[in-house]
């Protein structure tokens, strides 16, 4: 699908590999992107971007992925002013890492990773994007319908994509039982879609980006960084948030690509 003079939409847009894909998006031609974040950062993201180009292509946004009227909020003020939304990014996400079972060395108890933890975790990194995702297919769907279009035909070329952020941890990780298996979640909803969005003209696709330098990461700390990371990792380094970028574009732009790609690094779960 043609980059250029869509109207995109990133969650998670603040920071990490939703302002890397916001600032490649921009450069690209995008004609508007609206950025959505829990922060107020992402107008740090917005002025340097429409500032750099000389126009206001950004618009953000500021609120809570998991809120329904906010996500209709945001696709309506969109639908609004720059037509339908075309590219979705639903980077936003969250980690709470633990062990699923840890036993306490004094007492012999064995304290289990928290359920309200989890359901935050599956809320924020697994049903949201699915969501955002699903809103945007909604009204593609309905301004098809709206033209007089039923089934799409590849003559019509693709009417929208969304790339979902999975993660390696997908495959499994120690400490990560509620975050892999978010990511992993993912790729089957993917895969769900695309067999039903494709009637609409919209593509599905899931990237595993690797251990990559975002804040999230670098909340875990150096040492960790160089213990439990880097050891694995076949590059020797960290993986760039403009690398990742730059895979979603491909993976927006070529058509031919479906399913899942792994921007891994190299990196595997140690056994």
């Amino acid at each position: 699908m043609e980059i250029k003079d869509k109207v995109a939409l990133i969650t998670g847009g603040a920071s990490g590999i939703g302002r890397a894909v916001a600032m490649d998006l921009a450069q690209r031609g995008v004609k508007a992107i609206a950025l959505v974040d829990l922060t107020d950062q992402a107008h740090q993201v917005a002025d340097e971007i429409n500032n750099r180009d000389g126009n206001t292509i950004v618009e953000v946004f500021t609120g809570d992925v998991v809120d329904s009227a906010f996500r209709e909020h945001v696709y309506d003020s969109m639908s609004e002013k720059h037509g339908v939304v075309n590219i979705c990014i639903p980077a936003a996400g969250i980690i709470r890492d633990d062990l699923a079972v840890r036993v306490d060395k004094e007492t012999g108890k064995a304290k289990v990773y928290p359920l309200e933890t989890f359901r935050l975790l599956v809320e924020v990194d697994f049903i949201a994007p699915i969501y955002w995702a699903i809103e945007m297919l909604a009204r593609i769907a309905e301004d098809r319908y709206q033209q007089g279009l039923r089934r799409w035909a590849a003559a019509e070329k693709i009417q929208g994509t969304v790339i979902f952020i999975g993660s390696v941890a997908s495959q499994g990780n120690k400490g990560q039982i509620a975050y892999a298996s978010s990511k992993a979640g993912l790729a089957g909803a993917a895969s769900t879609l695309m067999k039903e969005a494709i009637f609409h003209g919209v593509r599905f696709g899931v990237i595993h980006p690797g251990f990559t330098d975002t804040p999230i990461l670098q909340a875990m700390g150096e040492e960790y960084v160089n213990k439990y990371v880097l050891p694995d990792t076949q590059l020797g380094r960290l993986i760039r948030p403009e690398e990742i970028a730059d895979a979603i574009c491909f993976m927006i732009s070529n058509s031919a690509v479906s399913g899942e790609l792994w921007a891994d690094a190299g990196w595997h779960p140690p056994a």
